[in-house]
């Protein structure tokens, strides 16, 4: 009987080495964003909506049913936001456009922290309507807006009275809630991240019709196919919009070109 010699067991570095970058790119790959379905489970995203509020197109996306509570399918969850995430780490290669929308009480700071921190456009206060299929009348407000704060710190509204100060600073104010978020924007964005897509409708809505791209969170009482990539989980617990942020913003800022 002919003995033949045992294989050694293969080391995974060392075929990385042996098949090249490629080898090595397929180890770096699993370890891209770090997304794990535990701290997923730990922050809520799992946790859909009543049964009876489901929407029909997000079954596909669901493990089952816990006190009358649709529970996401968080594998589906992982495979769904890294594919967003991808995108949205070649979108900020390649020095395109992404704008942050989250009108909700729970997550309008977040929201302006994340999209302040990694420099980006954001909506946090209620969406206008034409905001994209308008573009170049909100154009002209915020041309105006930046005029008038100019003009502020320029001391040449110091002409004015007391009483026309005081309308022309609560003007201000009102403008910079309307359009703080887009003040820089000079053409419209190349994507957006919707966190509600049920109360984002009408930015989901505008977004499609001039072509750009929607990255949304799908809960389970939404259509997900209304988002070019949607990501299923639970977008009402402030945990689970934190933990796709802090996921998201992660990739933003390793994307960002170096100046």
């Amino acid at each position: 009987m002919v003995k033949t010699k045992e294989k050694p067991p293969k080391d995974p570095a060392l075929s990385a080495k042996r098949a090249g970058p490629t080898g090595q790119a397929k180890i770096e790959k699993k370890k891209d964003f770090k997304i794990n379905t535990e701290e997923m489970a730990q922050a809520g995203l799992h946790f859909g909506h009543r049964t009876s509020r489901i929407h029909p197109k997000m079954m596909p996306y669901l493990y089952g049913v816990r006190n009358t509570v649709h529970i996401i399918d968080l594998e589906k969850t992982k495979e769904k936001f890294e594919e967003a995430l991808k995108f949205i780490r070649q979108l900020i290669s390649e020095n395109k456009i992404l704008l942050m929308v989250g009108t909700k009480i729970q997550v309008k700071e977040l929201v302006k922290e994340m999209s302040i921190e990694c420099g980006l456009p954001y909506v946090n206060e209620r969406w206008l309507g034409g905001t994209f299929t308008n573009f170049g009348i909100i154009k002209k407000r915020i041309e105006y807006f930046k005029d008038l704060e100019k003009k502020k710190a320029g001391g040449e509204l110091e002409k004015y009275t007391k009483k026309e100060r005081a309308n022309i600073d609560e003007e201000l104010r009102d403008l910079e809630t309307k359009f703080g978020g887009i003040k820089n924007l000079e053409k419209l964005p190349d994507a957006i991240f919707v966190l509600d897509m049920k109360k984002e409708n009408l930015a989901v809505k505008e977004a499609r019709m001039e072509g750009i791209k929607v990255i949304g969170i799908a809960d389970t009482n939404v259509d997900p196919t209304f988002a070019d990539y949607p990501i299923p989980a639970n977008d009402d617990a402030i945990s689970s919009v934190k933990y796709i942020l802090e996921k998201a913003k992660e990739a933003i800022l390793k994307a960002k070109p170096k100046k």
